[in-house]
């Protein structure tokens, strides 16, 4: 089925000269891009791009009291807490510098780009994916260092959060 998805090249892969590889591994799956531009991320924009939707909160807090936990460390925070922090560590990062924002279109484009991007921890994404071949920074170092992974691009991980996203970074798009 035709749909469409958001990609953001973050600041990271801006700074890493990718965004030329990482367009052409989305075109030659056959995926389109039909939106594309640099931009600084203002304010307003990351504020609606990281929304604290209840489901993103519950799953966040639980995974990272998973991972403490595999370490012997229990927190204390609420979930919301966790969230908040996490939120305020994606913000960060994003808004450090330019990104390239694209909506890429195809047949089952989230599926697909989400394949293509690789798992969202860089260690543990397969090589061959965009993330496994041009990040290998761990949640492990981004939790000691107080900050998000670096994992050098986004990807909308459902049809309705890609509509939700598109609309942050882009006020029209033109269909070829």
């Amino acid at each position: 089925m035709e749909e469409e998805t958001l990609v953001l090249v973050k600041p990271d892969g801006v700074q890493k000269n990718i965004i030329g590889e990482v367009v052409s591994r989305f075109e030659r799956s056959g995926l389109r891009v039909t939106g594309l531009k640099m931009v600084k991320p203002t304010e307003d924009q990351l504020e609606s791009h990281y929304v604290l939707a209840p489901e993103w909160v519950s799953g966040l807090a639980q995974k990272t009291r998973e991972s403490f936990a595999k370490k012997g460390i229990e927190l204390k925070e609420t979930d919301m807490q966790i969230a908040k922090r996490v939120q305020t560590w994606l913000k960060q990062s994003l808004g450090s510098g330019l990104i390239v924002a694209m909506v890429i279109r195809g047949n089952c484009a989230v599926e697909i780009v989400r394949k293509l991007v690789g798992s969202t921890e860089p260690r543990s994404a397969a090589a061959g994916t965009i993330r496994g071949d041009f990040s290998v920074d761990s949640y492990d170092l981004a939790d000691v260092e107080k900050r998000s992974v670096k994992n050098v691009i986004h990807a909308s991980s459902s049809v309705d959060e890609a509509k939700r996203e598109i609309a942050v970074w882009f006020q029209r798009v033109i269909y070829y």
